[in-house]
């Protein structure tokens, strides 16, 4: 993948566009894709300067055929405006005048200016070990963060911003924290990723016919009457799964077997059982959303219900310290 690709690749991915809208977009397999965003762990790498006074590619061309030409370093520094000793020390360090060759030259000494420096936790292995503590118990980095200036505000040594605590978890390769504690966080991911990125407006973000939880009626808000159903979708092991109705004002459980956990088998099953509970049972329901419901209009207008969708659901965390 070519280094302009590469750019556009991060302009979008700064952008929110997802893997998939990126891949059809510069035309590379969502695979290629998601190796190069791994490799920094989602975070955009930060824009590379060239040091002022450092041989361009433009010179390290005129170099090469000057010395093809048969002419002498003097020469071609003169014509480049160089001194004498820059062009002589470019030459010797890339093979000498035989083996010289302007591309080669340049990603050299591209290479050589990198001069990589070892990340904050890397460097603080008491700090190190005070994050990897708290990420075992599921605590966010911006909890991390707060922690360590509340109790440790006058310690210079313990001073680190969220930030690097996720590239930290996020760039892999640095072997600095353990692979397996990406899935300690929240979302689980295993690359970072922006405010900005969303899937709005794409086919799995799409729920039909809903309203949102807040304009449900106050009867189910309040538990003042029976009928009002909160529903969801339960994943277990060895693929099975099963929906849930509870009825928000006496507590009661109906639990729905599904043969699967796809879309027209999660919608067909709880509708069934909603047109067998008769009408003072089953006023209205509330959704977890889910693309599993993302049909799910369909069912109420079967039933005749009012269908609300809230928020999905997030693990507390932060506690066990």
């Amino acid at each position: 993948m070519s280094d302009e690709m590469k750019a556009d690749l991060w302009r979008r991915w700064r952008a929110g566009e997802s893997i998939s809208v990126i891949s059809r977009q510069i035309g590379k397999p969502p695979g290629s894709v998601f190796t190069v965003l791994k490799h920094h762990g989602g975070i955009a790498p930060v824009s590379r300067r060239v040091r002022a006074g450092s041989l361009t590619m433009g010179e390290r061309e005129e170099i090469s055929r000057g010395l093809h030409a048969g002419e002498s370093l003097r020469t071609i520094a003169g014509l480049l405006g160089r001194a004498v000793s820059t062009v002589s020390r470019e030459v010797e360090n890339n093979g000498g005048r035989d083996a010289y060759r302007a591309i080669a030259a340049q990603e050299r000494a591209r290479e050589r200016a990198r001069r990589p420096k070892q990340c904050l936790l890397a460097r603080r292995p008491a700090l190190r070990q005070t994050v990897l503590t708290l990420l075992m118990h599921e605590w966010s980095p911006e909890q991390i963060v707060g922690c360590l200036r509340r109790h440790h505000g006058n310690d210079p040594g313990t001073a680190i911003r969220r930030e690097t605590i996720y590239r930290s978890v996020y760039v892999t390769r640095w072997k600095v924290i353990p692979r397996e504690l990406c899935k300690r966080l929240r979302t689980g991911r295993p690359i970072r990723k922006n405010k900005r990125h969303t899937v709005k407006g794409q086919w799995r973000s799409q729920i039909t016919d809903a309203q949102p939880m807040e304009e449900r009626l106050q009867e189910a808000e309040d538990r003042r009457e029976l009928g009002h159903l909160e529903g969801d979708l339960v994943i277990g092991s060895n693929n099975s799964q099963v929906a849930t109705l509870v009825d928000r004002k006496s507590r009661f459980l109906t639990v729905v077997r599904l043969a699967s956990r796809h879309t027209a088998v999660v919608v067909p099953a709880p509708a069934e059982t909603y047109s067998r509970m008769g009408d003072r049972r089953c006023r209205s329901r509330s959704l977890r959303a889910t693309s599993r419901f993302s049909t799910s209009g369909r069912s109420a207008s079967v039933s005749g219900l009012i269908r609300y969708m809230g928020a999905p659901r997030r693990r507390r965390r932060g506690h066990g310290v």
